[in-house]
């Protein structure tokens, strides 16, 4: 079960700083079950599926999966190390041993499976749009001649232009909470990524109910998994049956209802635990 608490977001709930392990000590605790702690690796930012609340504690959809996860494998929650990670270092704090899982935003794709195993989905996403609510785009080809924003690196903005859209303007910020801050000073007339992550940003303003998203599905349905590292195959296994857990004694509904709903065209549903682990 998830620990009580999770009252929501608001862009108030942070900066705060929140008790971490910067330092590469290492998981603990050896495969399988009755494990004593866990260190887990997780993408904090301003968005609800991750971040640090005004308590200075983790908090969002993926810190409770990963919660609900340890307590499966025994753990209590003062026995995770929390180990903050970005995008880049996520295969590398598993390859070096640094933690025992991250639940991070991780793609399950057959590049990434080439280099860690995945335990999951925990979550499905397509790539659409965030708007403001009383914006409307029916298909792709409107948004030709409008203002897209997504963030520097990322690939999402290229595929609307190349998916139908060739006359996007596309425009560049560091993050999309800048994105949204544009996007509320009508600099720009919509964001671009993955639909869960387009509804976390908006929950975590605060004000989730001035936005919508598309409805376009830009991209084919994708996968969220636990990344654990390779060849850990009895620890992959324990996540994967904490995470059908999650779902159907409805710990999973509730924390999608308190992280990732409030937003026009967008509603959570468990991913079927497909074949996609390994």
């Amino acid at each position: 079960m998830l620990p009580s608490g999770g009252d929501g977001a608001t862009a108030g709930d942070s900066p705060t700083e929140c008790a971490t392990d910067p330092s590469p000590a290492g998981s603990g605790s050896g495969g399988g079950t009755g494990r004593k702690s866990l260190t887990i690796g997780i993408m904090p930012d301003q968005s609800t599926m991750s971040y640090c609340d005004r308590d200075g504690n983790y908090a969002g959809f993926e810190v409770d999966v990963a919660r609900y996860v340890a307590g499966e494998l025994g753990v209590e929650v003062e026995d995770i190390t929390w180990r903050e990670v970005s995008a880049a270092e996520r295969r590398d704090v598993l390859v070096r041993g640094e933690v025992d899982f991250v639940v991070a935003g991780y793609g399950i794709t057959d590049a990434t499976k080439e280099e860690v195993d995945f335990a999951g989905p925990y979550l499905s996403a397509r790539q659409d749009l965030l708007m403001r609510a009383d914006e409307r785009v029916r298909k792709v080809t409107d948004l030709n001649g409008m203002k897209l924003c997504s963030v520097t690196g990322s690939t999402s903005a290229q595929v609307v232009k190349e998916g139908g859209a060739p006359g996007a303007d596309l425009t560049e910020r560091a993050a999309y909470t800048e994105c949204l801050t544009a996007l509320d000073r009508e600099e720009v007339d919509a964001l671009t990524t993955d639909d869960s992550l387009l509804a976390g940003y908006a929950a975590w303003s605060g004000n989730s109910s001035d936005y919508r998203l598309a409805g376009l599905e830009l991209s084919a349905e994708h996968f969220y998994g636990v990344g654990v590292p390779e060849g850990e195959t009895e620890l992959r296994d324990d996540i994967d049956k904490a995470i059908e857990q999650m779902i159907a004694d409805g710990s999973w509904a509730r924390s999608a209802a308190t992280f990732l709903e409030g937003v026009a065209n967008y509603d959570a549903e468990p991913p079927e635990q497909a074949a996609t682990t390994g």
